[in-house]
């Protein structure tokens, strides 16, 4: 069910760097797709708070753990008091999945919009 993005010469990317991407030639391709626009591909600050996490503990947020709900504490600290429910989730794709299922059953309907 994967979508391919292209039809001839497909791209091998085997590196990136910043807001780059890099094919197993060398030719540096910018990168529109993956969710990297905030820090890029191989910022030093989140390898090393992510190492940090790992030496610690390798998992997602199905178990219970003090730093959930410490971030979520300090997240909603941030808000309006009205947004003061945080749910975790693992991708862009469970976060619109959740975002349509918590719409439909708050509104009672089950048709959406979307724009391409």
């Amino acid at each position: 069910s994967c979508k391919i993005f292209f039809d001839k010469d497909p791209l091998k990317i085997v590196r990136a760097q910043g807001q780059y991407m890099f094919d197993e030639k060398g030719e540096k391709y910018l990168d529109c797709i993956n969710n990297v626009a905030h820090v890029g591909h191989s910022h030093p600050y989140v390898i090393k708070a992510a190492t940090k996490q790992m030496e610690l503990l390798n998992t997602n947020s199905r178990f219970l753990h003090d730093n959930l709900v410490q971030y979520a504490q300090r997240l909603t600290a941030t808000l309006p008091e009205k947004l003061s429910v945080c749910y975790f989730v693992n991708s862009g794709s469970e976060a619109n999945d959740l975002a349509l299922r918590l719409s439909r059953q708050y509104r009672g309907h089950q048709d959406v919009i979307t724009l391409e």
